[in-house]
């Protein structure tokens, strides 16, 4: 019997995200290799590199940027492209120009037109590329589909969808850090909703036609404070934690510490005189309310979709966790933290016209909930086949498929700015066609 072939793998920007997947790929070395990683940090890349079996480390190439590897010949069958949002397109371009399949993280692009201009180039190229909506992996949401698909409910009539994103959470990463301002990365509902607006997509099974939106920017502003204080909270007087959005935790609590992971690469080993240090500089180190800011805090969205189907999504800091309750023709769904933490189970089914709830099982998964609820796990496991042996149309989160939940972001974005009921159709014809910029 012939050996298997392995998927050999580049890293393009190393950052935890790209990291978190080479470290679960060397957990399967008979499907993968690594050949190559690129980051303007070093650590990063030898941090990839050691992944690799101790006997293949000194043959994996290592480069100190995307466009250093990308002037080399494909090195590899697939890139995995960790970049940040604004750097998206031309690293994805590149890599299918020269022969790359992809792994590219979320969003597809810092602006739409980019995310469509990359689908057609997909097509065009014959290419693959996988997009990290690592949700569509989890037990979870797997198991919420088949319930969907079993028929079990009915027709689905409407839903309605909620991300809590966690108070401290929107602050390290939406008010302090990479995507605090949209205007150098993407919308709220982009950066961190791209995945609820490709799952409801996903579940519904069919395409979303319009969206209306309204969220504001309330709490996490200068306005909030009662009286003036240091823009940094190193140069605070009162107590550590005394404000909840203290930056001083980072060094002090541990669910703090967690995050300082995703943007210190010394968090584990470095003091907290050291850490002190770094947040007398760094974007971290800034007092939650005096930031450049410019995200919602808080939004909701209404949809329409194929059919007459319609639904709500709300988006808010506020919460942690998501949760949903999908309702049809013959039953209805409540599923999500809530429901595990207040009852009656994680996902529970209640028919309409007699009959007891069920509370429903989730699917096994062999990480259980390790990484965004098994769902990175769940992508590496699939990414192979996605590769190598499925048609494109049965890819699990092809861009051709992710896109569509791209142009329902970015078009709730425009809902929420102009306070129009936006058509989607009419909306990504503008865009792709340069008439509308987003």
């Amino acid at each position: 019997m012939s050996e298997q072939k392995r998927l050999d793998l580049a890293g393009i920007g190393c950052g935890s995200r790209t990291r978190t997947y080479m470290k679960l790929a060397m957990e399967m070395p008979d499907k993968y290799r690594i050949v190559a990683a690129a980051d303007p940090v070093p650590v990063r890349t030898e941090a990839v590199r050691d992944f690799a079996p101790e006997s293949e480390r000194a043959d994996v190439k290592m480069f100190a940027s995307a466009d250093e590897i990308l002037a080399q010949p494909k090195l590899a069958d697939v890139a995995i492209i960790g970049t940040q949002d604004d750097y998206h397109f031309e690293p994805c371009k590149k890599a299918l120009e020269l022969g790359y399949n992809v792994l590219l993280e979320k969003p597809i692009s810092k602006t739409l037109r980019e995310a469509l201009i990359l689908r057609d180039l997909t097509n065009e190229l014959n290419r693959r590329v996988a997009v990290c909506h690592v949700l569509r992996y989890t037990p979870f949401y797997r198991t919420l589909k088949k319930i969907i698909e079993s028929g079990e409910i009915g027709e689905i009539m409407t839903f309605n969808a909620n991300e809590g994103v966690g108070a401290w959470h929107f602050a390290h990463s939406f008010v302090r850090g990479h995507w605090g301002n949209s205007k150098t990365s993407t919308p709220m509902i982009v950066a961190k909703c791209c995945h609820d607006m490709d799952i409801l997509y996903w579940l519904m099974g069919r395409k979303c036609v319009s969206v209306a939106s309204f969220g504001e920017l309330s709490f996490f502003t200068k306005a909030t404070l009662n009286e003036a204080r240091p823009d940094r909270c190193v140069d605070w007087t009162t107590p550590v934690g005394e404000d909840p959005y203290d930056a001083r935790k980072y060094a002090t609590a541990e669910d703090a510490k967690r995050w300082l992971g995703m943007v210190y690469d010394r968090y584990e080993t470095a003091s907290e005189d050291e850490i002190y240090e770094w947040l007398k500089t760094s974007p971290w180190g800034r007092d939650a309310m005096q930031c450049d800011n410019d995200q919602p805090d808080h939004q909701v969205s209404i949809m329409k979709f194929e059919g007459g189907l319609t639904g709500t999504f709300t988006m808010t800091a506020f919460e942690e966790g998501r949760h949903i309750e999908i309702y049809g023709t013959k039953g209805k769904i409540r599923a999500g933290v809530f429901y595990k933490n207040n009852g009656p189970g994680e996902i529970s089914v209640t028919p309409h016209f007699g009959g007891e709830t069920r509370v429903v099982e989730l699917e096994d998964s062999d990480a259980g909930y390790q990484g965004h609820g098994g769902g990175d796990w769940g992508l590496m496991c699939a990414l192979y086949d996605d590769m190598l042996n499925v048609p494109v149309e049965k890819m699990t989160t092809s861009i051709q498929d992710s896109a569509h939940s791209h142009v329902m972001a970015f078009a709730t974005e425009h809902a929420r700015r102009t306070g129009q009921v936006v058509d989607l159709a009419e909306f990504e014809r503008l865009v792709l066609s340069g008439n509308l910029s987003y």
